[in-house]
Parts: C-alpha cells; structure tokens; sequence
C-alpha cells in the first residue's frame, strides 16, 4: 500500500480571482485491485479513482481531488471534511 500526501490547493472561480482553501493534508491510498489495476482513494474526501501502475494511479486521483475541487462550493468541501474525519495514524506495533 502507498500513500500521499498534498498540500492545501487553490482553485479559480468566477471573475478568474483565485480562492485559497484552507485544506489539510490529503492523503492518497493506494492499494492493488483484483482486476490488476489500482485503486486510488482519498478518504479524506471520498474520492476514488485508479491506474494501470500505482504512478498512475496517484496521477488520477490527484487529477479527480483537482477537478472535483474545481468545481465544488467551499461548503461541500468542509461537508465532506467534517463528515469523514479521517485520521492518518502512523503505526508502531511490537510482535513476538
């Protein structure tokens, strides 16, 4: 599994002025599929896509957060941010 992480992004509205979001960190999980391909997932949105290779796969989710950030209200990107709340956690674990 691989993981990835972008900064906070800034989109174009109308009137071409530029709005800053203030975003977390967002996360790209990226794990193989049964069908050979992979999928790429961004839990803290909930946006999924994928790829032949895991480099393509991270291409194609960064290219669906980016699109779908285009054209999402501020609203509906807090909505999904506040529903969600993800938690990335690194592990450290012991075994016998």
């Amino acid at each position: 599994m691989f993981s990835k992480t972008y900064p906070p992004l800034a989109k174009t509205v109308a009137g071409d002025r530029l709005l800053m979001m203030n975003l977390p960190k967002l996360t790209a999980v990226i794990e193989p599929g049964e069908d050979g391909w992979y999928i790429a997932n961004c839990p803290e949105l909930g946006i999924v896509s994928q790829g032949e290779t895991p480099e393509h796969a991270e291409e194609m989710i960064k290219e669906a957060v980016e699109l779908w950030l285009e054209c999402a209200d501020e609203s509906e990107v807090r909505r999904r941010l506040d529903e969600r709340k993800v938690a990335i956690k690194e592990l450290e674990v012991t075994h016998a």
